[in-house]
Protein backbone atom coordinates (compact mmCIF):
# COMPACT_ATOMS: atom_id res chain seq x y z
CA UNK A 1 0.00 0.00 0.00
CA UNK A 2 2.99 2.29 0.78
CA UNK A 3 4.38 1.85 -2.45
CA UNK A 4 0.81 3.08 -4.39
CA UNK A 5 1.11 6.08 -2.26
CA UNK A 6 4.56 6.55 -3.00
CA UNK A 7 3.71 6.43 -6.94
CA UNK A 8 1.01 9.00 -6.54
CA UNK A 9 3.06 11.36 -4.42
CA UNK A 10 5.97 10.78 -7.14
CA UNK A 11 3.68 11.83 -10.54
CA UNK A 12 1.73 14.61 -8.02
CA UNK A 13 4.88 16.64 -6.80
CA UNK A 14 7.02 15.73 -10.15
CA UNK A 15 4.24 16.99 -12.71
CA UNK A 16 2.94 19.71 -9.81
CA UNK A 17 6.86 21.06 -9.93
CA UNK A 18 6.28 21.08 -13.84
CA UNK A 19 3.35 23.23 -13.78
CA UNK A 20 4.34 25.40 -11.45
CA UNK A 21 7.49 26.63 -13.57
CA UNK A 22 5.02 27.01 -16.41
CA UNK A 23 2.80 28.85 -14.83
CA UNK A 24 5.57 31.14 -13.48
CA UNK A 25 6.64 32.07 -16.76
CA UNK A 26 3.81 32.07 -18.63
CA UNK A 27 1.20 32.84 -16.17
CA UNK A 28 2.71 35.51 -14.50
CA UNK A 29 2.38 39.10 -16.13
CA UNK A 30 3.67 40.90 -12.72
CA UNK A 31 4.08 40.50 -9.16
CA UNK A 32 1.52 42.85 -8.25
CA UNK A 33 -1.18 41.08 -10.13
CA UNK A 34 -2.53 37.32 -10.18
CA UNK A 35 0.27 35.19 -9.92
CA UNK A 36 -0.04 31.22 -11.44
CA UNK A 37 -3.20 32.06 -12.47
CA UNK A 38 -2.98 34.78 -14.87
CA UNK A 39 -4.04 34.09 -18.48
CA UNK A 40 -1.96 32.98 -20.90
CA UNK A 41 -0.14 35.75 -23.59
CA UNK A 42 -2.42 36.65 -26.14
CA UNK A 43 -0.40 35.65 -29.14
CA UNK A 44 2.00 33.07 -28.38
CA UNK A 45 4.51 32.01 -30.62
CA UNK A 46 5.16 28.13 -31.13
CA UNK A 47 6.98 27.33 -28.15
CA UNK A 48 4.66 29.05 -26.33
CA UNK A 49 1.54 27.34 -27.74
CA UNK A 50 3.86 24.08 -27.04
CA UNK A 51 4.48 25.46 -23.18
CA UNK A 52 0.76 26.10 -22.78
CA UNK A 53 -0.27 22.21 -24.06
CA UNK A 54 2.56 21.23 -21.99
CA UNK A 55 1.48 23.21 -18.67
CA UNK A 56 -2.30 22.21 -19.42
CA UNK A 57 -1.13 18.32 -19.60
CA UNK A 58 1.28 18.59 -16.50
CA UNK A 59 -1.77 20.50 -14.30
CA UNK A 60 -4.14 17.24 -15.02
CA UNK A 61 -1.62 14.20 -15.21
CA UNK A 62 -0.46 15.63 -11.44
CA UNK A 63 -4.26 15.43 -10.34
CA UNK A 64 -5.61 12.40 -11.87
CA UNK A 65 -2.24 10.71 -11.51
CA UNK A 66 -2.43 11.08 -7.64
CA UNK A 67 -5.83 9.89 -7.78
CA UNK A 68 -5.39 7.10 -9.84
CA UNK A 69 -2.84 5.87 -7.35
CA UNK A 70 -4.52 6.54 -4.22
CA UNK A 71 -7.51 5.98 -4.71
CA UNK A 72 -8.38 3.65 -7.99
CA UNK A 73 -5.50 0.91 -7.97
CA UNK A 74 -6.19 0.83 -3.60
CA UNK A 75 -9.77 0.25 -4.96
CA UNK A 76 -9.32 -2.64 -7.64
CA UNK A 77 -7.30 -4.37 -5.03
CA UNK A 78 -10.01 -4.51 -2.57
CA UNK A 79 -12.12 -5.62 -5.25
CA UNK A 80 -10.34 -7.95 -6.30
CA UNK A 81 -9.41 -9.53 -2.97
CA UNK A 82 -13.18 -9.27 -1.93
CA UNK A 83 -13.76 -11.32 -5.16
CA UNK A 84 -11.26 -13.72 -3.94
CA UNK A 85 -12.66 -14.44 -0.90
CA UNK A 86 -16.01 -14.82 -2.31
CA UNK A 87 -15.20 -17.75 -4.17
Amino acid sequence: MADEFMKGFGILVTAGLGWLVVAGWYKTPSFQGPQLLGTYPENPDFYTQIAMVVGEGLFYFAILGALAFWVLVPAINQARAAYADRK
